[in-house]
């Protein structure tokens, strides 16, 4: 099985909702919600993929022969290489067409992310979304972050992050970006914004790490670090809660600058190559998140297509890190690029 052919298979059968373009990067369905496109123009998620390119690799092959080590560790977890599988949700026919199920998509995530050691997030929703979640990664020794949606009910948000860590996960975030999230429908009543107060009584509360998903400023930053947040993730959910956002991998270097080594950064934002993880490290992130071409991958070739997409941006890596001098993840720094 290669890659084409899994996003050959994908594309027969993910449409009309993903037309599965050679290029994902927000333009073909802008718009698209229902469906798997960003908010209105689709500019929060265009332009998280026109910063990128600005983002240039310095090259450097005046070195001795080595490996490049890709390994690192996030919230406890040995990875293969510094990415994260965002959390997916609608995959029942909302968002995209029902050809698999959201319980499909967390076993294959969690399954494919742990054969590949890459981190996977699943998602939660009005459903049963969660539970999907947490019966797949019960299933694989809890490898998996589930993040849950910022519901006004604190003590509901508390409760379901233990029960979360209980299972045996790493880790649990919350989708702070979902706060006024139409797609939950009805149940949209039910989200809100989260206060210092609240993550923190989260954060006290679980006996592993809390992150806060969908941060964008450096002063967001801060609070969810003096709220006891472990970590963040640098997101504008795919482009789908708001139009007009700045690019994800802009704001980066600012919220590092901010908290320093305070928090654990994750950013996602159209990330698709090896050379835009090595891009997002260079700017400061400790890994990358990338979402929808997973959902691909899980659809044209199942665990299977996970791994083997998991393991293309592995090597793709190692390519930019042999071409650019960086034996080791930590040698990816700010020194390596430069922004045209």
């Amino acid at each position: 099985m290669t890659l084409n052919e899994i996003w050959d298979r994908a594309r027969e059968i993910m449409g009309p909702n993903c037309s599965v373009c050679p290029v994902c990067d927000g333009r073909a369905c802008r718009g698209r919600i229902p469906g798997v496109g960003a908010m209105g123009d689709g500019s929060a998620w265009t332009a998280c993929a026109e910063y990128l390119k600005r983002v240039k690799i310095r090259m450097d092959t005046v070195h001795e022969a080595w490996e490049p080590d890709t390994s690192c560790e996030l919230f406890g977890q040995r990875l293969s290489l510094p990415l994260a599988i965002a959390p997916i949700g609608g995959l029942n026919g909302y968002n995209y067409n029902g050809a698999i199920s959201t319980a499909d998509w967390s076993r294959m995530a969690v399954e494919g992310g742990r054969d590949a050691g890459v981190l996977p997030f699943t998602g939660d929703g009005a459903g049963h979304q969660l539970e999907d979640g947490l019966e797949a990664a019960m299933a694989f020794g809890g490898f998996d972050v589930p993040t849950i949606k910022p519901w006004r009910d604190n003590g509901k948000l508390a409760a379901l992050a233990l029960k979360c860590a209980e299972a045996g996960c790493p880790a649990v975030a919350c989708d702070i970006d979902a706060a006024a999230f139409a797609n939950m429908g009805s149940a949209v009543k039910s989200l809100g914004p989260k206060s210092v107060a609240e993550l923190r009584a989260v954060a006290e509360s679980l006996p592993v790490p809390f992150i806060a998903k969908g941060v964008m400023t450096a002063e967001g930053a801060l609070k969810c670090a003096e709220a006891g947040c472990a970590g963040i993730v640098i997101s504008t959910h795919g482009g789908r809660v708001m139009t007009d956002a700045e690019a994800t991998a802009k704001v980066l270097p600012e919220i590092r600058a901010a908290v320093g080594s305070a928090l654990t950064i994750i950013v996602d934002g159209a990330i698709r190559t090896g050379a835009d993880i090595f891009k997002v490290l260079a700017l400061g992130a400790d890994a990358a998140m990338i979402g929808r071409p997973f959902v691909v991958a899980a659809h044209g070739g199942g665990v299977e297509g996970v791994k083997l997409y998991a393991e293309t941006k592995r090597a793709e890596l190692e390519y930019m890190m042999t071409m650019a001098n960086c034996r080791r993840v930590s040698d990816i720094t700010s020194a390596k690029v430069a922004i045209a």
